[in-house]
């Protein structure tokens, strides 16, 4: 596939370079401890590339939000440890992302070294995007690689304003990411088949309508799925539902007719007492709900239904759960269609993406995540993606790539 950005592949001998690398390592802590080292993973390909090519890697990233003040607290030298743990290679560390303390560590790495530099989110220049700001950041390097597409729906000194004047690459995970939202909705195979789940329609207007001009079959579920029943007049009773967006349902539901989207909605649905694991429950017709119970999954006629349009399908973008995955025995939906699509991923027959927030923990519950095409750990960038933003810290490396040409 043609890209429309610069890869590792398009970068010459690099041996003694300084090459700026924008990571995403904003992991989960308990204290000093991190509990979570996806994100170091996933940049391990790129860094550790880098550094066997020869280059004086030099890693740019930020943590939490400390709104252009030194927090000690979101300081990146408390993930040093774990993050030379993921690379099998010791870390370096700068006090400044900028300044004396940064030109001083680069300053003193030999070829195949990797440098961290403190939070960039400490300079309240870098969320504003400030472009001295981001020239002072580039003048440390020769090189800026981005392998940080979880932030890239920012446009920030360090994921946009330096691409302004380095020459740019992406890094292998922000490759694979691209690509594989390329087949996802950029030029997929057809039909393609879009599971939209979660809590609130409100938080998913775009995205809702930006899919019904691209895909043939559009499931809603979770807390969602009940705002569109009761717009159709069904009764939902004490179910998580938007009723002011009842208006804005049935406007979504004209549309994909126009456009030729089938809307898929709960035919039947697990209803119970209350909001609790294993709280008593029963499995309705969604015409028959009752005003003292509330939904929480979507029953075995749904079920079947989804996994059939998964197997005609040639492509899949899953964001979000079905029902209350969290709870048992609410996670049925979710897991078995999950199940589908790992199924019909593993042979061949679908390209799977899926990814933002609770999806990843939803088919790690479910036991298949490694078995989808691509899971994307960006929350926010991805679901911009799927609502059919531009990203500006993609944005950035197409621009490079095209002054390039």
């Amino acid at each position: 596939m043609t890209s429309s950005f610069k890869t590792l592949d398009d970068l010459g001998d690099v041996t003694g370079k300084r090459v700026l690398v924008r990571v995403d390592i904003n992991v989960p802590m308990d204290g000093d401890r991190v509990t979570d080292t996806t994100r170091m993973e996933r940049i391990a390909p790129t860094v550790l590339e880098l550094a066997d090519r020869g280059a004086k890697v030099v890693l740019l990233a930020h943590y939490g939000r400390p709104k252009g003040e030194i927090v000690p607290d979101m300081s990146l030298g408390r993930v040093v440890p774990a993050l030379s743990g993921v690379l099998s290679r010791p870390i370096a560390f700068a006090h400044d992302c900028c300044g004396e303390p940064a030109k001083a560590a680069i300053a003193a790495m030999k070829d195949g070294d990797v440098l961290l530099l403190e939070n960039t989110r400490f300079h309240p220049c870098e969320e504003k995007n400030n472009p001295p700001f981001g020239k002072e950041l580039a003048e440390l390097g020769e090189i800026y690689v981005n392998d940080a597409f979880s932030a890239a729906h920012r446009a920030h000194a360090s994921t946009e304003g330096i691409a302004q004047h380095l020459p740019s690459y992406a890094g292998r995970t922000m490759q694979a990411e691209l690509e594989a939202l390329q087949k996802g909705l950029g030029k997929p195979q057809h039909p393609v088949i879009a599971i939209v789940g979660g809590a609130k329609v409100s938080t998913k207007l775009d995205l809702l309508e930006n899919l019904i001009a691209k895909v043939d079959y559009l499931v809603i579920g979770g807390g969602m799925a009940n705002t569109f029943l009761a717009a159709l007049g069904m009764d939902v009773g004490k179910s998580l539902c938007e009723h002011d967006l009842a208006d804005k349902a049935r406007s979504i539901m004209a549309k994909a007719a126009d456009a030729n989207c089938e809307i898929l909605l709960p035919s039947d649905v697990v209803v119970a007492d209350k909001f609790e694991a294993n709280s008593p429950h029963s499995v309705v017709a969604a015409t028959d709900v009752s005003g003292d119970r509330m939904i929480l999954d979507a029953g075995p006629e749904s079920v079947q239904t989804i996994s059939n349009r998964i197997e005609n399908a040639k492509t899949l973008v899953w964001n979000g759960p079905l029902g209350a995955f969290e709870l048992s025995p609410f996670d049925t939906a979710t897991v078995q269609c999950a199940q589908a699509a790992a199924t019909a991923t593993r042979a061949g027959s679908l390209v799977s993406v899926a990814g933002g927030g609770d999806t990843v923990a939803a088919l790690n519950h479910a036991g298949v995540a490694e078995h989808f095409t691509y899971v994307s750990t960006a929350g926010g960038a991805f679901l911009e993606w799927m609502e059919g933003k531009v990203l500006p810290g993609v944005a950035a490396l197409e621009r490079t790539h095209e002054a390039a040409e």
